[in-house]
């Protein structure tokens, strides 16, 4: 009888661990033991609480290595904790009926503010609302390098169509296209400005990582290189140089801004009557909603890291799609819009003066 046992937590004492744990932990249920059979798409069961046909058990594998709970040494057991062993000489190696994941167990922060939540309160409706609802079951991923089209794509639209509401907003396409739902709906989240890569050339966007492998560099070695003066932030003259050296790599880039939300769990307490709608918070010169500009290069683990740049930046010739009035501007263009427009209007007044001047002598003239 092939039996695996899930490995009990580690001693310290050396001894446990070579004479008792180190047994045990070759008898490990590890996540392989698991895909051996749910990594075939065939694999379903009997629908048992009242529904229709049957539900898949499938999991693919290659998608799972890649969710953030892989990546971070999470088991199948830690989820699904009541899972005591495998005993593969039955048709089901463990008992049929599961217990509910409970996501609380480890994010307890996220669950304390969705339970504040509208999404939590429309209970009383007959509605329930799950992790699951939103997240993937076996394939969520790091979202801090994630565009503003596939948050709102893989959670929000979900269920709710953006275009049926805020009539008072002004400009919906370019809100919806460029500014995160969770920032005016959970307006106490932290926000900042994503700058994601597109090239003109190749029309199309650049992950972080393809930018370190076009300049033929590590992770580590980005911020020495781009930051000059070390001082922790990519000013607007270390900013133009970086475009420079992209541009000598055949990369002509424009940087496309995006306002996202932070991953915090404030993210996940959303509410009627709380969402912002002081249009002055963001379309103001020195709006706090611009105070956080950043480049988001993603690692190897999936993690990413926010590189600070200076929010001057944002009026730069490089972001030309992005423009919050009063907010963005360029102030260069300003300058010579005041210019053309101060100068034609002189140019007028001008003539006219010359013309009234003239009057007598031109009379004089024609007499």
């Amino acid at each position: 009888m092939k039996i695996l046992k899930k490995a009990p937590r580690p001693f310290s004492l050396c001894f446990v661990f070579v004479f008792w744990l180190w047994p045990a932990l070759a008898l490990a249920i590890d996540n392989s033991a698991c895909l051996d059979c749910h990594n075939d798409e065939g694999l379903t069961r009997e629908n048992t609480h009242g529904g229709h046909g049957n539900g898949s058990l499938f999991v693919d594998g290659i998608k799972f290595n890649h969710s953030v709970h892989h990546i971070n040494g999470i088991l199948c057991v830690d989820c699904h904790a009541d899972i005591e062993e495998l005993d593969f000489d039955k048709d089901v190696p463990h008992k049929k009926e599961l217990a509910k994941v409970a996501c609380a167990s480890c994010h307890d922060a996220e669950a304390v503010a969705f339970t504040n939540s509208v999404h939590t309160k429309i209970s009383s409706k007959g509605i329930t609302m799950t992790c699951y609802a939103c997240h993937d079951y076996h394939y969520t991923t790091h979202l801090a390098a994630a565009s503003v089209a596939d948050r709102e794509n893989n959670f929000c639209a979900k269920c709710h169509n953006p275009y049926q509401g805020h009539d008072w907003l002004p400009k919906k396409e370019e809100h919806f296209a460029f500014v995160e739902c969770t920032v005016c709906h959970a307006p106490e989240v932290p926000r900042h400005i994503h700058l994601k890569f597109f090239d003109l050339v190749t029309n199309k966007f650049y992950k972080g990582e393809d930018i370190l492998k076009i300049l033929g560099i590590r992770y580590d070695q980005f911020m020495p290189l781009v930051d000059t003066n070390k001082d922790g932030t990519i000013g607007k003259d270390e900013f133009e140089i970086f475009e420079l050296m992209l541009r000598q790599k055949n990369v002509h880039a424009i940087f496309h801004a995006e306002l996202v939300a932070e991953m915090a769990p404030g993210a996940h307490q959303v509410n009627r009557g709380v969402a912002e709608r002081n249009c002055e918070k963001c379309h103001t010169a020195d709006s706090a909603y611009f105070d956080a500009v950043t480049i988001v290069l993603t690692k190897e683990d999936g993690s990413v890291d926010h590189h600070q740049v200076d929010r001057s930046v944002l009026a730069s010739y490089s972001l030309r799609h992005f423009y919050i009035y009063a907010g963005t501007r360029v102030k260069l263009l300003d300058l010579i819009g005041i210019i053309l427009v101060g100068g034609g209007l002189c140019g007028v007044l001008g003539h006219l003066t010359i013309r009234i001047v003239t009057i007598p002598l031109r009379r004089k003239k024609d007499n």
